[in-house]
């Protein structure tokens, strides 16, 4: 039979013992949730004493709040790919803030719109709102781990959304404990990146002058040239002169961006290897691993994978196959600062090479990828983390330090970088309404 409640002193009444241990439960229960099990064992507990604003505790490395903000931004001029030329880029900017009041920056970024891949701006920002969001609230920050853990086993794909929450995570773990990304990730071995830069501009007078002007300030001295769009001969000739124009003063090579079929890529392998080019990137669709793999046979030049990795999967079967000699490691593709560094390992257990690619991401994303291959014991072929110079604008404080052809970074906590409010709040796209969820 249950028992009554009793009256106290100045005639106040008393929990029954039935509902004071109703009580207890619940609190007990909320404070000990687990990212990935309800019932924690006692030892697995850990102090919680801050509150969220309807008086649930929380850790003091609780996720209270995630913002996703799409920005457009300016460039120096049109961006070619084979697929679409670029007027602008769009940025989706992510605030994750915790309950100790840390906040973690991430980025998450592509190009070409869907022309491209998958993943918008549009579709990122929704998603991360409307999906990863509610999962993240309430999590514990300090436990990246388990966070994408929980997103991976209720969200499939949407890499870009991904990378740019697990950016976040980095970032605020980074400035809580006072280390930088890199130390998170395992240890930096080099503190600057070699990085190519594009010529796009399709006009093979203005690329060599733009090369020519690149190697006199000594910004850049690997190139890397965008085709497939046009007719292949035309595209041939235009790479031939520029490399002919540049010599050996500088590394030139190619991106396709998927444009050619295999007996076309065929042939134009042979006659860029021929001409000196040093690498030719994702000359064929991604679908055709079996012909990559005969292109990567029998090419002069290395065959670099590109949108053929699209997840760390992707990379174990392009190894496994033997459809490149190169992988290019971009974190958007595979999910994350982290998950480049699991295709690292396949790619290293293959004997394949790497290369730290872009999305052409503004500088917390260049700094996202930088910090990560510089834990690499080797990059052979270098970087393209030239996203943040391709920009007029940007929306952080610090900008990426390039000089002597490399990118440097800095040993800051966290991503070392952090939100220009003003400019923020000017490029946004919506300048009217803010997406915050609050826990």
């Amino acid at each position: 039979m249950a028992r009554r409640s009793s009256v106290g002193a100045g005639g106040i009444p008393t929990q029954s013992v039935g509902t004071r241990c109703t009580l207890n439960t619940l609190k007990v229960s909320l404070q000990t949730n687990s990212i990935l099990d309800p019932h924690k064992k006692p030892y697995e507990n850990r102090p919680q004493n801050f509150k969220n604003l309807v008086g649930i505790v929380m850790l003091p490395s609780a996720i209270e709040s995630i913002e996703t903000i799409i920005v457009d931004l300016p460039t120096i001029r049109p961006h070619k790919l084979a697929m679409h030329t670029m007027q602008n880029q769009t940025l989706v900017i992510i605030r994750l803030r915790c309950a100790d009041g840390i906040e973690g920056i991430g980025e998450s970024t592509t190009i070409g719109g869907l022309s491209y891949g998958g993943e918008s701006p549009d579709s990122i920002k929704t998603n991360i709102d409307q999906h990863f969001t509610p999962l993240l609230i309430g999590q514990d920050s300090n436990n990246i781990n388990a966070a994408m853990l929980r997103l991976e086993r209720s969200i499939k794909g949407n890499t870009f959304a991904k990378s740019g929450i697990e950016t976040a995570l980095l970032d605020a773990l980074g400035k809580r404990l006072g280390l930088p990304v890199s130390e998170l990730l395992g240890g930096r071995v080099r503190d600057a990146l070699p990085v190519a830069w594009t010529l796009a501009s399709g006009d093979t007078a203005k690329d060599i002058a733009e090369a020519e002007h690149m190697l006199d300030i000594r910004r850049h001295r690997i190139f890397k040239l965008k085709i497939g769009a046009g007719e292949v001969n035309r595209d041939l000739a235009h790479v031939i002169a520029i490399k002919k124009a540049l010599g050996d003063r500088a590394s030139v090579r190619v991106d396709v961006n998927q444009a050619w079929d295999e007996a076309v890529a065929l042939r134009a392998c042979r006659v860029l290897g021929d001409n000196g080019i040093d690498l030719i990137e994702q000359p064929i669709s991604r679908n055709n691993r079996m012909g990559m793999a005969r292109l990567n046979a029998i090419s002069p030049v290395p065959i670099m994978a590109d949108e053929s990795i699209e997840c760390v999967e992707d990379a174990f079967n392009v190894a496994r196959e033997g459809a490149a000699s190169v992988f290019a490691l971009k974190i958007a593709k595979n999910g994350g600062p982290r998950a480049i560094l699991r295709t690292a390992a396949i790619a290293e257990a293959a004997g394949i090479a790497l290369y730290g690619g872009t999305m052409l991401e503004g500088g917390i994303g260049t700094l996202a990828t930088a910090h990560a291959c510089l834990t690499l014991n080797k990059l052979s072929w270098d970087t393209e983390l030239f996203g943040p110079l391709l920009l007029t604008e940007d929306v952080i404080n610090e900008k990426p330090v390039y000089r002597d052809f490399e990118l440097h970074v800095s040993q800051a906590p966290g991503l070392g970088l952090s939100l220009d409010e003003e400019r923020l709040a000017f490029f946004r796209r919506d300048k009217a309404t803010t997406a915050i969820h609050q826990a």
